[in-house]
C-alpha cells in the first residue's frame, strides 16, 4: 500500500507517520511506500519501505496533481492553517484551507479520467464548523453554521468531500477533531493554544498565561487519540457512513478549571502556581462562539475511542513527551 500524508511535518502528521511506521500495515495491508508532503520538507522516518519527502504548497498550481500522479492508495489530508491565523489573514485562510482541499479533490478526479482511480481519503475537519447558539450536546445532525472563517472553510470542505464521494471520484471520510491537548512543542497561532499552554508549560516548570475564565468549557482529546481516529477512519468501511461522510470524533467536555484541577492531581500545587490569569478580550470573544459538548454516539458506534478523563490526557503527555517525568 502506498500512503500519502499531506501535512506530514505538523504535530499530528509526525505522530501519524510514526504510528504507521511502527505498525507497518493498515487496513490489513502492508505499507510499501510513504509519501510525506508539507510546506516544508518533512523529516524522513526510519522505514523499511520506500519513503519520499516533498516540500509542496497544495494550493499552488499543479502541486496536488503531482502528488496524486503517484496514485497513492490512501491519502491523509491534514494540511491547514490554524484558526487564529485563518481569522487574521482572510485570503491565506481560504487559499490554504479551501483552495488546497478543492485542488486535491479535483486532482484525484482528473487522475481517474485516464484509468480507474478511487483512493481512500481521510480529511481532518474541525468542531469549528458549528456555531452558537448550541444545544446541551451537539449531535451530528446539528446545523453547520460556523462563526469563524476557519470553521467556514472546513464546512465547505466537508460538503466537497461528500459530493466527490457521492460521484465516485474518491472514497472520503472526514473526522471533526476535538481541540487536541496537550500539544507538544512551542505555542502556535491557534486561538485554542492556551488550552495546551496552561498544562504543557507548568509540566515543564515554566509559567503560562490563561487568557479566559476558568468556567470556559470545551471539547478535548489527546494527540494519541487523534492519531487513533485517523487510522481507524482509514480502516473503516465507508459504506457504513451513508452520504454523511464527516462525523464528530469522541472527546471530553471539560472546563478550564477542571483542566487545572487535573493538573493539580497529577503534578501538584507547584505546577498550578505557574499559571497566571491575564484576560485577553480578543481570545475571549473567539472562545464564546466555540462548541462545548458533543453527542458522538455515531462515532462510538463505529468504533472510535478517546480518553475518559483529563488526568489520562495529562499522563499521556508526560509519557509520550516528557519521558515519564515532570520538569521543573
Amino acid at each position: 500500500m502506498h500512503i500519502l500524508i499531506i501535512g506530514a511535518a505538523g504535530m499530528v502528521g509526525r505522530k501519524l507517520t510514526a504510528a504507521l511506521v511502527k505498525a507497518g500495515r493498515v487496513a490489513g495491508r502492508d505499507i510499501s511506500k510513504l509519501t510525506l508532503a508539507d510546506m516544508v520538507q518533512p523529516e524522513r522516518p526510519a522505514f523499511s519501505g520506500a519513503v519520499e519527502t516533498v516540500a509542496a504548497d497544495l494550493s499552488a498550481a499543479g502541486a496536488a496533481a503531482k502528488l496524486v500522479a503517484r496514485r497513492p492508495d490512501l491519502i491523509f489530508h491534514l494540511a491547514a492553517i490554524v484558526s487564529g491565523e485563518a481569522e487574521a489573514d482572510f485570503d491565506k485562510g481560504y487559499r490554504i484551507n479551501l483552495d488546497g482541499t478543492r485542488f486535491l479533490l479535483e486532482a484525484i478526479r482528473q487522475e481517474g479520467l485516464t484509468s480507474p482511480y478511487v483512493p481512500k481519503l481521510v480529511f481532518t475537519s474541525s468542531i469549528a464548523v458549528f456555531g452558537a447558539p448550541f444545544p446541551e450536546a451537539i449531535g451530528d445532525e446539528f446545523f453547520s453554521t460556523p462563526l469563524t472563517s476557519y470553521g467556514t472553510q472546513k464546512a465547505i470542505c466537508e460538503l466537497l468531500l461528500n459530493d466527490y464521494s457521492r460521484r465516485g471520484f474518491v472514497d472520503g471520510i472526514g473526522i471533526r477533531l476535538p481541540t487536541i491537548v496537550i500539544r507538544p512543542g512551542k505555542p502556535n497561532l491557534a486561538a485554542s493554544g492556551f488550552f495546551s499552554n496552561i498544562l504543557r508549560e507548568p509540566l515543564a516548570g515554566q509559567e503560562a498565561v490563561l487568557p479566559v475564565s476558568k468556567d470556559v468549557r470545551h471539547w478535548f482529546a489527546s494527540p494519541r487519540a487523534a492519531v487513533g481516529f485517523l487510522i481507524h477512519a482509514a480502516e473503516l468501511d465507508t459504506q457504513k457512513l451513508g452520504w454523511r461522510r464527516t462525523l464528530s470524533a469522541p472527546g471530553l467536555s471539560t472546563t478550564v478549571g477542571e483542566e487545572i484541577e487535573a493538573l493539580r492531581r497529577v503534578a501538584g500545587e507547584r505546577a498550578v502556581s505557574l499559571i497566571r490569569e491575564i484576560p485577553d478580550e480578543k481570545i475571549i470573544r473567539i472562545v464564546e462562539g466555540w462548541a462545548r459538548n458533543f453527542d458522538t454516539c455515531r462515532a462510538a458506534a463505529l468504533g472510535f475511542k478517546a480518553e475518559t478523563s483529563f488526568d489520562e490526557i495529562i499522563r499521556i503527555h508526560i509519557e509520550d513527551e516528557l519521558g515519564g517525568k515532570i520538569g521543573g
